[in-house]
């Protein structure tokens, strides 16, 4: 928008008359776009809770936990439809509550079947909280509105646009404000069981469709650190940046979308919905509730997360801690190996050189984030490209993923095969053989000093073995390994059965794009990816 103003400002004089109506139209909307919200009402009801004497659910994970009240039953989602199922089970077992907390939740075939999955819920007695970063709620209103509607369900909006519509104004007036997001994830049930880990809602997530999909993994928790994961989800309902969604409409009439789809498209979309339900009722989750076996991983878990008051440090608020502190006291640092996979990876200067200086000791590091034709947020690509040679010159190992997956690389994902494309967006680090993070936390400014971000630290040989063990033997299928050639330009390898084909310049980009990028890197725009 700042182009807008600027060509207002230079329009001709025999113009005047027209600029002054156009800025005069522009100003009323600007003070529209100003009038900040109220505080937010705060919420006053209890905190609920479920004992073991009258869930289902709570009873079953009493009887698993014997002897292990202090570990935590860790069950990885890779796999995009089993992630599906996982969720679409525990809402059908849900007895009392469902409290999810979210960055995206779109309005699509996933999207749609876990909100009508909600509402059936809701109305055998389940209380439904749904907490919605409001960054991506545009155009979902009456989406949103009508789950608010249900007596049993309530729905919340973290650091709320004033201006339903016209949001960029919002980041005009109140930037300081609204750059702050939540980009949490968690789905807890009955207060028993939880789901952590980088999905949000969505069919690029849940591997429904044909297009691009995400490569993602979330953690499904029971035991110790569920304790832990309801009180950050209530700190987080009961924070000052969360409104009601009634407060943030503020009884306006929330018009129904037209019904754009002619009768063949509905039923087009009724048997894409069907044929998807079929895919995921074959998935392994499913198969191994059917058979009674689904297999527990018992760990030490612990929850790492922000305070919610880190979406308010521009007005002076001061958060009592921060993932970066929990995640460094609970990895610890690594002595062997380090195996950092973030789609969003800008290490920054000083991180660069605290990674460089980890491989002078002798640590064997390993990256893997997003190409830049399998990114979704080229501009982020920017703010990593540079750090790409000071990192290979120290003898880390670079790993840029191919925008198509020939095999699954976290654990599995059948959900990736014969998509059009795939973009990584898992957030894993594991160190030596000891231990691993799951979470939404990537490897940059933005979740490290911006958003607010959460996730679970396992402490588990075998399994933080297990996971790298299957990525590494599966990322040369997968990506382009980035090296330096001998006259220390980069060089991309994409390694094939019997040869490697190497590249000189990105693979599969345009001119163009590798032009933005190079333009964008010398932005001073780092802080803000």
């Amino acid at each position: 928008m700042p182009a807008r103003f600027h060509f207002l400002n230079t329009h001709p004089r025999h113009c005047l008359s027209i600029v002054r109506s156009l800025w005069l139209i522009l100003t009323l909307h600007l003070l529209s776009a100003c009038a900040s919200l109220p505080p937010a009402i705060a919420v006053t009801e209890p905190v609920q809770h479920i004992t073991t004497t009258n869930s289902q659910l709570a009873q079953v994970i009493h009887s698993l936990r014997q002897d292990r009240q202090n570990l935590t039953g860790i069950y990885p989602l890779s796999d995009s439809h089993d992630s599906f199922a996982a969720r679409a089970n525990l809402i059908h077992s849900a007895e009392f509550t469902l409290d999810l907390q979210y960055y995206i939740w779109h309005n699509d075939t996933s999207g749609r079947l876990l909100a009508q999955a909600l509402q059936r819920a809701a109305n055998r007695g389940v209380k439904v909280r749904l907490l919605l970063d409001d960054n991506n709620t545009d155009g979902l209103d009456y989406f949103l509105s009508d789950l608010d509607a249900h007596p049993n369900i309530q729905v919340r909006l973290f650091n709320p646009f004033h201006h339903r519509k016209m949001r960029w104004m919002g980041y005009i007036t109140q930037f300081e404000r609204l750059n702050h997001r939540m980009h949490n994830k968690a789905f807890i049930v009955d207060q028993q069981a939880a789901i952590l880990g980088g999905r949000n809602i969505g069919d690029e997530y849940f591997g429904a469709g044909d297009g691009t999909m995400f490569m993602d993994l979330d953690v499904l928790a029971v035991g110790k650190v569920v304790d832990d994961i309801n009180q950050d989800f209530e700190r987080y309902w009961r924070s000052e940046s969360s409104y009601s969604l009634e407060q943030v409409l503020q009884h306006r009439s929330v018009a129904p979308p037209p019904v754009a789809l002619s009768p063949h498209q509905q039923q087009e979309q009724q048997n894409q919905k069907r044929n998807y339900l079929n895919q995921v009722a074959q998935s392994d989750y499913a198969n191994a509730l059917r058979e009674q076996r689904l297999p527990l991983q018992w760990s030490d878990v612990a929850l790492v997360s922000d305070d919610p008051a880190k979406a308010l440090q521009s007005l002076g608020a001061t958060p009592t801690h921060n993932i970066v502190n929990d995640l460094s006291r609970e990895l610890g640092d690594p002595k062997e190996q380090l195996l950092i996979v973030s789609p969003y990876f800008v290490p920054t200067k000083n991180g660069t050189k605290e990674l460089v200086q980890l491989a002078q000791n002798g640590v064997h590091i390993t990256i893997l984030t997003n190409s830049l034709a399998a990114t979704d947020v080229a501009p982020v690509h920017a703010g990593y490209a540079k750090y790409r040679k000071p990192l290979l010159k120290a003898g880390i190992n670079l790993y840029e993923l191919k925008p198509s997956i020939i095999k699954p690389m976290i654990f599995k994902d059948r959900g990736l095969t014969g998509s059009s494309g795939s973009s990584l967006h898992a957030k894993t680090i594991a160190i030596d053989n000891r231990s691993m993070f799951i979470g939404s936390f990537n490897m940059d400014p933005r979740s490290a000093n911006v958003n607010t971000e959460n996730g679970v630290v396992i402490h588990n040989p075998q399994l933080t073995s297990h996971f790298k063990e299957t990525l590494l033997n599966n990322v040369p299928s997968n990506a382009y390994e980035v090296q330096l050639d001998s006259n220390g330009r980069l060089v991309w390898l994409e390694h094939g059965d019997y040869a490697a084909m190497v590249y000189q310049k990105e693979p599969q980009t345009t001119w163009m794009k590798r032009f933005w990028i190079r333009f964008l890197s010398i932005l001073p725009i780092e802080p803000l990816l």
